[in-house]
């Protein structure tokens, strides 16, 4: 039992030593040092948690005592995940970012994990999916404050009203936020509504309580798919090197990638590929804006 909570400390001082909290992984990036750290406390939960769970078993089915005899085994247990417990392809990923990260490499150091395809994501894809204690009816103020400003859970907790600005050359409210990873963005407000809530706010928390059943991610795509049609040209006026052509189950689909820009910095994020895949809403991609 002691080796076994030995091994399980020896993941956990590795990862301590990689926490950055509080500090821009943004700001690291030009300088190639962002993998050698961890900026969040949610990745490393996730982290600890899937590292923890490979040195359990590498002690239990090869007798492993430390983390480098642990080490020779990591392709068998992510071919053991993939195979024998038929762990989606997202999990499988996780995994593996979480043992590159505790050894100090990347994945392609790794068995190579299934492909992700975006028809198999569960999280915020129908009704059904949704937490039946949550009621978007009586909820509706802060649903609808989510679909106008596209803020995640943690920034929506943190937001106060001295955080909303006024951009003389567009005629919006927006918001300045310090997101994920410490990254700052400016996030246009796409309601009135929203702008009063703020407003009447001055500089205390907006939200008192964030309802615990809410799909927050479903409504930033919601936000995602607004502000994209917001700024999408018509078919006819994006040159074909301003499209983006989508790949997998999505072949086919094409987006205006100005506007994919201007919703990709929207949200925090900064690759327009992450919004075609898990941001822009399916049924508009047959609208004269993004299908082929």
């Amino acid at each position: 039992m002691a080796r076994e909570r030995g091994l399980s400390k020896q993941v956990q001082d590795v990862l301590d030593g990689k926490l950055k909290i509080g500090q821009s992984r943004y700001a690291d990036k030009p300088f190639g040092v962002t993998s050698d750290h961890i900026y969040s406390w949610s990745t490393y939960r996730a982290y600890l948690k899937h590292g923890c769970y490979f040195v359990k078993w590498a002690k239990d089915a090869h007798k492993s005592k430390t983390l480098e005899e642990a080490r020779a085994h990591v392709d068998e247990y992510l071919l053991k995940r993939m195979e024998a417990d038929k762990v989606s392809p997202y999990t499988q990923k996780l995994e593996a970012a979480a043992l590159a990260k505790l050894y100090g490499c990347t994945t392609n150091d790794f068995v190579k994990t299934e492909v992700r395809h975006r028809d198999s994501i569960t999280r915020s894809r129908g009704a059904k999916k949704r937490d039946r204690h949550f009621s978007e009816n009586r909820n509706q103020e802060f649903v609808d404050f989510c679909k106008s400003t596209g803020l995640r859970r943690s920034e929506i907790k943190t937001l106060r009203g001295n955080q909303l600005e006024y951009d003389e050359k567009t005629g919006m409210y927006t918001l300045n936020i310090v997101g994920k990873g410490g990254r700052r963005r400016t996030s246009p407000v796409l309601s009135m509504a929203a702008v009063e809530r703020i407003r009447c706010s001055e500089a205390g928390l907006v939200w008192d309580k964030i309802p615990n059943g809410a799909d927050i991610h479903s409504y930033r795509a919601d936000y995602c798919t607004a502000i994209y049609n917001r700024y999408a040209r018509q078919r006819k006026e994006i040159p074909l090197t301003d499209r983006y052509c989508c790949r997998g189950d999505l072949r086919g689909v094409w987006y205006d990638k100005r506007a994919m820009e201007v919703a990709t910095r929207a949200l925090g994020h900064n690759r327009i590929s992450v919004i075609a895949g898990h941001y822009i809403r399916k049924e508009d991609e047959s609208d004269s804006n993004g299908s082929s």
